[in-house]
């Protein structure tokens, strides 16, 4: 099945598209480029002779042509970026330039994102390009990947199957084959350990102490993670405090269905913190593809003091600050409303949010409370409003 993407790029400057790998990034670009040139890495035809010779990138482009050339997977030959450099001063092509890793980018491609490309990033679906084929109770289990919506994946098992897959060969394999880290048995348990963190307060040195492991390999750890954007750090919402805070970063694997296949799970654990976790996770994927997409700009911190009074998702930016409490609980309740009212003391100014599990919206003070589909539904005109 084929989805309406919320991304836009540029028609005439050239620029990145980065994302996890599975988000549709080469799909997308194949039925909007029609009659591009298509360079996949991946092929590994192309990808030797690439590597061994950047300057054949040339003898892909038809004489004269000025249309779009596509480079896949760009960060597997990292060289070739001053050839696309060259050839972007040269001519009036415009070059596509997708990437799962930023890691080799950011090594070698300044030059390309310091004016002469832009950097977009692809997320996994949003609620809005799923359309009538968004249902919370799916998303919570299986995420947004765009494979997972295929007529041959929809069922349970297949996408149990998927997730599992992208786990195994992607998670694991293609850090080993990046030569990121040579013990794919200490990173397995890792990813593992990171997902009790998955909506938490992240301390590295007790993810260090769990995995057996010491804490400045762990550390490298979750950078590889972040440099392959599958995880992100959500930092403490700081500016003009009047409280002690917190200073550690919140942990978040980029989509709730992946975090839910690598989560652990078994008599021990408890179904409520994992559902906790998964909505939080959906709430959060939404709202940075949002941000992206309508280009709001955005940032997106978490709240807490030393007291752990808390508020789960702050966004501040031009258009304003906004506060959103998430919660998976049918009926709130007064207590769940401490973190945004003691967040409202401190930020007059702001306009705060709970989500919750419920059905039905209500409005505490100057607190509006919204059923998570509702949220998720009209995301794009809250972020848009501001405050």
């Amino acid at each position: 099945m084929e989805f309406e993407r919320l991304i836009k790029l540029s028609p005439s400057k050239s620029c990145f598209l980065l994302g996890p790998r599975g988000t549709g990034k080469s799909f997308w670009l194949k039925q909007q480029c029609v009659d591009s040139v298509y360079i996949d890495l991946l092929d590994s035809e192309h990808y030797f002779r690439l590597l061994a010779a950047p300057e054949q990138l040339n003898s892909y482009i038809p004489p004269n042509y000025q249309g779009d050339v596509i480079i896949d997977e760009i960060q597997r030959i990292p060289a070739l970026l001053n050839e696309v450099h060259r050839l972007i001063e040269a001519t009036s092509i415009r070059f596509i330039l997708t990437g799962s890793s930023a890691r080799k980018l950011r090594k070698q491609g300044v030059n390309l994102l310091a004016g002469r490309a832009l950097t977009y990033f692809m997320y996994p679906l949003t609620v809005a390009e799923l359309g009538s084929q968004f249902n919370l109770k799916h998303s919570l289990q299986y995420g947004h990947l765009p494979s997972l919506y295929h007529e041959s994946s929809t069922d349970a098992e297949s996408s149990r199957d998927y997730l599992y897959s992208y786990v195994s060969t992607y998670l694991k394999e293609e850090v080993l084959q990046e030569g990121l880290t040579r013990n794919l048995e200490a990173y397995a348990r890792f990813l593992q350990v990171a997902s009790f963190s998955q909506g938490e307060t992240l301390n590295i040195t007790a993810v260090a102490r769990e995995c057996g492991l010491n804490r400045k390999l762990v550390e490298s750890y979750f950078i590889i993670l972040e440099d392959l954007l599958l995880a992100i750090r959500v930092p403490v919402f700081t500016k003009k405090a009047k409280r002690r805070l917190l200073q550690h970063p919140k942990f978040y694997y980029f989509d709730v269905g992946i975090y839910r296949s690598i989560r652990p799970k078994g008599p021990l654990d408890s179904p409520e913190e994992i559902d906790g976790a998964a909505l939080e996770t959906l709430f959060l994927q939404e709202l940075r593809a949002i941000n992206a997409y309508h280009k709001l700009a955005y940032e997106i911190y978490y709240w807490r003091t030393a007291d752990q009074v808390e508020v789960g998702f702050v966004l501040y930016g031009e258009r304003g600050l906004l506060a959103f409490e998430v919660k998976r609980k049918s009926k709130y309740s007064r207590n769940d409303l401490k973190g945004l009212k003691a967040f409202i003391k401190d930020y007059p100014m702001v306009k705060a949010y709970l989500i919750y599990g419920g059905k039905d919206s209500f409005y505490e003070g100057e607190i509006t409370v919204l059923p998570m589909e509702k949220a998720l539904m009209t995301l794009p005109e809250i972020l848009n409003t501001g405050a």
